[in-house]
């Protein structure tokens, strides 16, 4: 199984472009926070290379930009190509089947980050229902 889950934070703005059959495709950067700081406390990220196709593209085109916290689903695809000095590279990537919000529009105005979900957060939140307030 190849399936890819992230969310991070675009580098720059996509670029969306064309292709000469009139297929949208948009090329970004994403950039993931690991889980751990170095030695120095600083937290430390990965920046991960990533296409998007047809109305994906369009989406991530339209609604996301430099900055905007996206999540993606997607399969990691790697590939080589001869560059123009004749060497082969090979390059990485995630190749993004589904695009959505992670962030608030708010969180996204204000400038501030929104409040991230831990584990028994929401439901710590919840109040406890007696049998009497049930509507069965």
């Amino acid at each position: 199984m190849n399936k890819v889950i992230l969310i991070g934070r675009l580098t720059k703005d996509p670029e969306v472009s064309t292709t000469q059959g009139g297929v949208s495709r948009a090329a970004f950067t994403l950039a993931v926070d690991r889980r751990f700081t170095d030695k120095d406390g600083n937290r430390l990220a990965d920046f991960i290379s990533c296409t998007a196709w047809r109305s994906t593209a369009e989406f991530i085109g339209k609604y996301f930009g430099k900055g905007k916290k996206i999540g993606i689903v997607g399969s990691l695809q790697s590939r080589s190509y001869d560059a123009q000095d004749g060497t082969k590279r090979y390059v990485t990537e995630v190749n993004v089947d589904e695009a959505e919000f992670v962030e608030s529009k708010t969180a996204e105005g204000n400038g501030q980050q929104p409040a991230e979900y831990t584990p028994g957060h929401a439901e710590a939140a919840m109040t406890e229902e007696t049998d009497d307030e049930l509507p069965f």
